[in-house]
């Protein structure tokens, strides 16, 4: 049963993506051509060129989504400069705090042992 809902969503997510798209592209067309003519006197554009002024602004100015969900280099950067101003006593109590909240946490030594059935984190086995 599980494999069919999946299936199904596989199926309906580009259908969504497309029409979200395609949604957007004509909100585009719709305020430009009834606000940005009228303020700023420029030509009217058409559908097809309204899809490309939004993809040309994803470009410049939006970006690409990163590859993976960690952390980005700035953020594990951010967390190492954090990390390094900790003194002994911060770093001890850090640790505590996620293992009240998260279970065991590993030992800065390696991983300690635990039940779970889960290897250790770059432990590939």
């Amino acid at each position: 049963m599980k494999a069919c809902h999946s299936r199904k969503f596989r199926l309906l997510l580009p259908l969504a993506i497309a029409g979200f798209l395609a949604l957007f592209s004509f909100a585009v067309y719709a305020l430009w051509n009834r606000v940005v003519t009228d303020v700023l006197g420029v030509k009217a554009i058409t559908y097809g060129q309204a899809v490309g002024l939004l993809v040309l602004c994803k470009i410049l100015f939006g970006g690409f989504p990163r590859r993976g969900f960690g952390p980005s280099w700035r953020e594990k950067m951010m967390w190492a400069k954090r990390w390094n101003s900790f003194t002994p006593e911060q770093r001890e109590r850090f640790r505590e705090e996620m293992r009240q909240r998260f279970g065991k946490w590993p030992h800065p030594d390696g991983c300690e042992p635990d039940n779970t059935g889960l290897h250790p984190p770059g432990k590939n086995i």
